[in-house]
């Protein structure tokens, strides 16, 4: 189970990838439709609306494979536990940057990207142990950061706040909760994963609005309360990742098992995945925004189908045409922020694309930054240079 899983890592770096991708659609016009995110009740997905999930999904994958990994290098719960934490909150605090890009600013947005970008490099690099000078940088990274939150000022004199933690503080959030769910779990009780996915299906079914606008049961119940203390809001992203974690195990309970057992099972549950995703469909639309469980249930239902594939491919040596995404697959936090740094040059020059730069004209130079970053990533790395938390 603990050996590295490349089909999780040749997935997780196709996500990244793709994240890069879909996230430049706003520099230029008329953006193909099926490529874009769908409006909020536009019943469908485009495939940016499948990214984000996707992630989360493969997210919650990784935590069994990391917290046993961890086991068997000698680490008590309690050092797990503190170990999760320190990860979700730097996840968090990445988010809450990252929100606080999107409000109007009372200075150029161009330094903050920098200065943010720096902050977060110096503060979790992937220092050497032998590096000596690695307190010193991290110590100057945290001045920075808290620096740039002081004096942060939106242009209506807002101060730097949470809001929705941003998508990054999103996957911290459901990170905590996978996590801490199958630490509490794995020994014996894996069952009860099963059953808080099911719940929290329930409490999207409550919480997210139907066809006709209005709640299943006309409102707020305990149980959506207590997702929205968790900060899993209507459930949607604890879904997700949950479904990654059980989809690990289910792969676990099926080791020494023919590839046909394996795909068969794969298929089956891509299958249940969709049906059920067809019943939630009538009475619920299929919408990101809203976060609805069809939405859910047909993301996962891919990801259960591309897992499948990549294992296979894994298990008959047809990878190598993976190798190129490696460095999104591996140091993916390096990849997502890349961009913030070409994002600053439009911000510095007051850049806009030539008239010609629409369509899918747009889409071939969206696909050159995603591979240019998943490049500079390998770059970076070379150099010691690699976000890790």
């Amino acid at each position: 189970m603990n050996k590295r899983n490349l089909s999780i890592d040749i997935l997780r770096g196709l996500t990244m990838a793709l994240m890069v991708f879909v996230n430049d659609f706003w520099s230029y016009p008329d953006v193909p439709h099926f490529l874009e995110h769908y409006a909020t009740w536009e019943d469908g997905m485009g495939l940016s609306d499948y990214i984000y999930p996707l992630f989360l999904f493969v997210m919650g994958m990784s935590v069994p494979y990391a917290l046993d990994k961890r086991r068997e290098k000698g680490a008590s719960d309690l050092d797990s536990v503190r170990h999760i934490f320190s990860r979700t909150l730097a996840l968090i605090l990445m988010g809450v940057f990252l929100y606080n890009t999107e409000p109007a600013m009372a200075w150029n947005k161009g330094w903050y990207f920098i200065l943010m970008v720096v902050g977060f490099f110096l503060v979790w690099n992937a220092y050497k142990p032998s590096f000596r000078y690695a307190k010193l940088l991290q110590w100057g990274g945290i001045l920075l950061l808290a620096g740039l939150a002081l004096c942060y000022r939106t242009e209506d004199g807002g101060f730097f706040r949470a809001g929705w933690w941003g998508i990054l503080g999103q996957i911290g959030w459901a990170y905590l909760f996978a996590s801490l769910a199958y630490l509490l779990c794995r020994d014996g009780r894996q069952w009860v994963l099963a059953a808080l996915w099911g719940g929290l299906c329930l409490v999207n079914l409550t919480v997210a609005p139907m066809r006709n606008g209005e709640t299943l049961l006309g409102g707020y119940t305990f149980l959506s309360d207590f997702t929205d203390a968790l900060h899993l809001g209507n459930g949607s992203i604890g879904i997700m990742a949950l479904g990654g974690v059980l989809t690990s195990l289910a792969e676990r309970r099926l080791a020494g098992r023919s590839t046909l057992r394996k795909v068969s099972v794969g298929v089956v549950a891509a299958a249940v995945l969709s049906l059920l995703a067809a019943s939630a469909h009538r009475g619920w639309i299929i919408s990101k925004n809203l976060s609805t469980l069809p939405w859910c249930l047909y993301v996962s239902a891919v990801a259960v189908t591309l897992y499948t594939l990549l294992r296979v491919l894994e298990k008959h040596g047809l990878t190598s045409w993976s190798k190129p995404l490696a460095p999104a697959g591996t140091a993916t936090l390096t990849v997502y922020m890349l961009p913030y740094l070409y994002t600053a040059l439009w911000y510095f020059f007051d850049m806009s694309g030539p008239a010609w730069l629409c369509g899918w004209v747009g889409v071939a130079k969206s696909a050159l930054l995603s591979a240019t970053c998943v490049f500079l990533t390998w770059c970076l790395g070379k150099a010691g240079i690699k976000l890790k938390i």
